[in-house]
């Protein structure tokens, strides 16, 4: 399996496709197995996809290091450098999105494009959903059941009950190397203590904001928040979609395609 060192940890990541390079960056406990099928192959025809995991998720290391969104943006970056990667698109997907906001702001010259997709700036100016305990004690012994939960979350009831399969295909693709409840925490607290709000305006890349209308995790309102802080940002909302944007796949994958070639 593909691992390379950054920093005090070892970094699982893949390449698919060719052509100007697109950095995509996984949410909370998930790792690039979690992106949609749909979305890589689509990407992959147009875009050299680097797909990892972050640094305590899937088969990346955890290191000794207290986790932070900065942390993982210094890991993106050192994913780039040991890469040969000196410029690249970024896309974020909840925590990733997180995640390429430090990115883009503390490396700018190493950002060409950045598509923020179903996340926020953070708790203290962000919306949050109402407390639903993740029940990470049955991680280790019943992941299936933890995994259930989370995808229960990144769905629509609608969605769920209208492709069974795809639901089924999605908790099969998270079991695949599950995050432990250590580094979910770290992770979850790492998200708790990140904000960029008053940081957003220094954004001066292109930028494009995606998000779903039904999402329960992150309340909608937060792109609207997003895209009224950075500069001239673009702002999809995805009408029937939830936090994984599945119902209207197709819609959010041509977008941002269109978008990062300059349509």
């Amino acid at each position: 399996m593909p691992k390379v060192r950054v920093g005090d940890v070892n970094i699982y990541y893949e390449i698919k496709g060719e052509g100007n390079p697109l950095v995509m960056i996984m949410g909370l406990a998930g790792n690039l197995d979690w992106w949609d099928p749909k979305m890589i192959s689509e990407f992959s025809k147009h875009f050299k996809l680097i797909l990892f995991d972050n640094r305590g998720a899937g088969r990346s290391d955890m290191g000794q290091k207290p986790f932070s969104i900065k942390l993982f943006a210094d890991d993106t970056v050192g994913l780039m450098d040991a890469l040969g990667i000196s410029k690249a698109n970024v896309l974020g997907f909840s925590m990733g999105g997180m995640i390429a906001q430090e990115l883009v702001l503390n490396y700018p010259e190493r950002v060409e494009k950045l598509v923020l997709c179903s996340t926020f700036c953070g708790a203290r100016r962000g919306v949050l959903p109402p407390p639903q305990p993740v029940p990470l004690d049955d991680l280790a012994e019943n992941p299936r059941k933890v995994m259930e939960f989370m995808a229960k979350t990144i769905f629509t009831e609608e969605f769920i009950n209208n492709n069974p399969q795809a639901f089924e295909d999605m908790i099969q693709r998270m079991l695949k190397a599950p995050i432990t409840k250590e580094a979910f925490i770290q992770q979850f607290y790492a998200i708790m203590q990140f904000d960029t709000h008053d940081r957003l305006p220094q954004i001066k890349v292109p930028t494009l904001i995606v998000h779903g209308k039904k999402d329960i995790l992150l309340p909608v309102e937060n792109a609207t928040i997003l895209a009224s802080t950075i500069p001239n940002a673009k702002l999809i909302i995805l009408e029937k979609s939830g936090h994984g944007l599945a119902e209207e796949i197709d819609k959010a994958i041509a977008a941002i395609i269109d978008f990062l070639r300059g349509g």
